[in-house]
């Protein structure tokens, strides 16, 4: 059997990864007004903050549609048997839904989907995982297991400068916001149930960033072999300099550098950073 990786372009993942891994990559899009790009291709990160802070309102996001999905399948039916399909969160996308669909009219491959239940480079754990694994031989349904078996040992926490942009885009509650925005709190949010929600709200980002090492410190104590990721919003300097940080506190973890790009920017705003981490 043959099997072919999938995604979205929310993994973040580097253009060197996606060559080693072969993993292929369909973007979601931002919308500004009535210019739509579709993230990775039409617009870089840097450009699409640049463009952010011009503009009037905040632009919109865009999941594929469904024929972009079913027209990589139909290609990748004429070489592979199976495709594993890894996306962000169905709680706060319908990427995952209409790779699903799309897996279910295309003939002469079997597609199976994963949903990470999160987004950016702790997705592209999942997917860079599930490559390896298509590239050493495994079936889908290996695969899928080995997916899922680390979901139970994945995390992820970040931290927004605005918690409007998440309300605004829908991806918090009303009430959340405004409870951050009259306390003037720096919330520590992560995933639950594929939604994002506050974990903990913290006065200051000073103490949210400790917060969140401290809950590292708690894994490594008894898991020292992990793999983790800083991730920045147009922040590298910071990120860099946080990671490095880590790294000298916890020097068993391989920690890399990743970041919010557009899809997901547009929801977290620029300043805002994140740890994700599983044990291995």
């Amino acid at each position: 059997m043959t099997t072919a990786v999938v995604t979205d372009s929310t993994a973040y993942l580097s253009k060197a990864e996606e060559q080693q891994y072969n993993i292929h990559v369909v973007p979601l899009s931002v919308i500004f007004d009535k210019e739509t790009y579709a993230e990775g291709v039409d617009i870089d990160v840097a450009t699409f903050y640049d463009k952010v802070r011009e503009a009037k309102e905040l632009p919109k996001t865009s999941q594929p549609p469904i024929g972009e999905f079913v027209s990589l399948f139909e290609k990748l039916a004429k070489d592979y048997d199976e495709i594993v399909t890894v996306h962000l969160s169905s709680g706060i996308s319908g990427t995952y839904q209409g790779a699903v669909q799309a897996g279910e009219i295309v003939e002469g491959v079997d597609v199976y989907g994963f949903d990470s239940e999160i987004a950016c480079a702790v997705q592209g754990f999942y997917v860079i995982e599930a490559a390896k694994m298509a590239q050493q031989g495994a079936s889908a349904k290996e695969i899928i297991t080995k997916l899922d078996e680390m979901k139970q040992e994945m995390r992820a926490y970040f931290m927004v400068d605005d918690l409007s942009h998440l309300q605004r885009g829908g991806r918090l509650s009303a009430a959340s916001a405004l409870i951050g925005g009259l306390l003037q709190v720096k919330p520590i949010l992560h995933f639950q149930n594929k939604v994002i929600v506050p974990f903990e709200k913290i006065r200051t980002r000073k103490r949210a960033l400790k917060r969140v090492e401290e809950l590292l410190g708690e894994d490594v104590a008894v898991h020292p072999n992990i793999e983790a990721t800083v991730i920045h919003a147009n922040c590298e300097a910071e990120g860099q300099e946080w990671l490095e940080t880590l790294q000298a506190k916890y020097p068993s973890v391989h920690f890399k550098l990743s970041y919010f790009g557009p899809v997901i920017g547009t929801h977290l705003g620029e300043g805002s950073l994140g740890l994700g981490w599983y044990k291995k």
